[in-house]
């Protein structure tokens, strides 16, 4: 089941190497999600962070807002475990199902550990139902996604030299 968009929500927009991506923010579903991602974004903590994890025909994951900043001494070796100095969230499940362009919170094994990593899914991943906390659409642009360079598909999707969001903006409505 897919959320039907709402002009009034808020969104983000992530300006990739090919061009800008628009992800409808769903507010009326996962609000503590929403408002996460918006004061990272707004603070500018997303700017030149790597797309970590990459996996052909799933996902691409991104956010590491701690180690993933390719501008500021990063270590490809510590991209992808890191968060914000923020306090993890709590899951915020739903009844919208994961499609290609959905946006998911990342998190460890605990349901609540959730905290400034997220990824967008290349195509439909129903078993993620329930699962993860889904907060968002990709509403333009999703063949920017499509071009992101791929990980390893023998190590967990790792990227060795991975592309990075160059800037993100969060939009009100």
């Amino acid at each position: 089941m897919m959320s039907k968009s709402d002009k009034s929500n808020p969104y983000l927009s992530i300006k990739l190497k090919d061009g800008t991506v628009k992800i409808e923010l769903f507010n009326h579903v996962a609000p503590g999600h929403v408002e996460r991602i918006g004061r990272l974004a707004k603070e500018g903590k997303y700017n030149n962070v790597v797309f970590h994890r990459v996996i052909e025909d799933f996902m691409a994951q991104t956010g590491d807002v701690k180690f993933g900043n390719i501008s500021d001494n990063f270590d490809l070796s510590l991209s992808g475990t890191g968060g914000s100095d923020l306090p993890n969230l709590k899951a915020e499940f739903n009844k919208i199902s994961f499609e290609r362009g959905s946006l998911g919170m990342a998190r460890a094994q605990d349901v609540d550990s959730a905290n400034s990593q997220f990824f967008i899914m290349f195509k439909a991943g129903h078993f993620l139902n329930g699962q993860y906390t889904l907060f968002g659409q990709v509403t333009e642009g999703m063949e920017f996604i499509d071009n992101i360079k791929l990980g390893d598909a023998n190590n967990n999707g790792l990227v060795s030299d991975p592309d990075c969001m160059l800037e993100v903006l969060y939009h009100e409505s």
